[in-house]
Formats: C-alpha cells, sequence, structure tokens
C-alpha cells in the first residue's frame, strides 16, 4: 500500500479467535515474540506493560479526563492516570491481566471491548496503548468502536507502528524463542503512514502526532 492509504495488506492464517487466556504467556514472560502469519516476529515488551517506560508519558500528557484504556494489561496507565487525578478504567480479556489490575488497587472490568462498557459515550478519552489498535485485527471497526464511546469533544489516543509500517491484518499467535504457544488470533498493525486514513474511515482526524526517543508513536485523534 502506499502512505496515507488504508488499504489493508492481509495474511490468511487459521484464525481461532481470542480466549481470556490468549495473551496470559505474554504477561508472565513465557512467550516473548509475536508471531504474524507472513512469517515476521515482532518483540513484545511484557516488562513495560508491567512498569511502563519514559515513553508513557506521550500517552499521559494526552489524558486530562475520564479515560477508558481498552487493553490495559496490568494497568500501569491507569494507575498512572488516576495518580494525576485523572479519573480511569482499565479493559481487558484476560483473567491474568485483571487480577493483576486488582492487585495494584486498578479499577478494571474484564470483558471484550467490543462488548458493552461502563459509561458508553461519556467519555473524554479512549486510550489504546502498546499496539492494541491491533485488537480484533480490524482497526476501523475498533475505532468506530472507540469513538461510540466518547462524549462530545472527547479523544482517541493511539500507540502506532512507525513509519512505512501501513495497514496490516491478518493472524498472529504467541512464541517463545522455539515454539509456538497457543493458536492464531486476528491482529493487525497500523503505520504512523496509515492512521490518518484509518481514521478517516472511523470518523476521526488526527490532530496530533508525537514520537518517543524510545522509537514509540502516538497519535491523537478527535471526531471530524
Amino acid at each position: 500500500m502506499t502512505p496515507g492509504d488504508a488499504t489493508p495488506v492481509v495474511v490468511r492464517a487459521p484464525v481461532t479467535g481470542y480466549r481470556d487466556d490468549t495473551f496470559d504467556s505474554a504477561l508472565t514472560g513465557g512467550a516473548g515474540e509475536l508471531e504474524l502469519a507472513d512469517g515476521r516476529r515482532l518483540l513484545m515488551h511484557a516488562a513495560r506493560w508491567q512498569h511502563g517506560d519514559a515513553g508513557d508519558q506521550g500517552l499521559l500528557e494526552r489524558c486530562r479526563g475520564a479515560t477508558i484504556d481498552l487493553g490495559c494489561g496490568p494497568g500501569r496507565l491507569v494507575e498512572a492516570l488516576r495518580a494525576r487525578g485523572v479519573p480511569a478504567l482499565g479493559v481487558d480479556l484476560s483473567r491474568h491481566a485483571v487480577a493483576r489490575c486488582r492487585g495494584r488497587g486498578v479499577p478494571v472490568i474484564q470483558r471484550d471491548v467490543f462488548a458493552g462498557l461502563p459509561g458508553e459515550g461519556r467519555w473524554q478519552h479512549v486510550l489504546l496503548a502498546d499496539g492494541n489498535i491491533g485488537i480484533g485485527g480490524d482497526p476501523v471497526r475498533l475505532l468506530r468502536r472507540a469513538n461510540a464511546l466518547l462524549d462530545t469533544g472527547g479523544s482517541v489516543v493511539v500507540e502506532a507502528e512507525g513509519p512505512r509500517t501501513g495497514l496490516w491484518r491478518g493472524g498472529a499467535r504467541l512464541r517463545d524463542e522455539q515454539h509456538a504457544i497457543g493458536p492464531w488470533f486476528p491482529w493487525a498493525l497500523v503505520g504512523m503512514d496509515a492512521i490518518a486514513a484509518v481514521g478517516r474511515l472511523a470518523g476521526l482526524t488526527v490532530v496530533g502526532t508525537a514520537r518517543h526517543r524510545l522509537g514509540r508513536y502516538f497519535a491523537h485523534l478527535e471526531r471530524g
């Protein structure tokens, strides 16, 4: 695809969907890579999911009102927002992630992000960090879902892939260094060169972007 195009590169795999333990092996350190159906392997950042890094500021500073974090994992961003006095709620399908959140006192619900959620249409910000724009394998559908959660004047804060990534959709599964762990599930990658086009299809406009020196990329989208 060309930069700015929302036409995906789609790679088929025997996708089975998500389970409530799909990402548990990554959260516990058993799986360190995400294998894509086209053969690529991407490093996962389990330590960052738990503890964060300096790049988190690029997400947190854009969330100044009530925020819902979709795919919150162990809840570090919800915890950080609440420490700043920002009301926040985590959502994750993983029982292990939800237990981690509750262990650190983070408000969370265990639910599919496409199911009914608290505060529909009243959130000021929806957060999609750590590659969670890939959830469900259809970023346009996911951003439309995020849009539906927003109050008037709200925004979606997305962590995207770097330039020249484009839009990729297909199957993915977790791996350690030698073996696949678990079944294929639907996933997507959205690069900074594709986020504007994907956003437009979901009724959202990119109003700001940023790159952190650690190699993390962020986009801020509002209704447009």
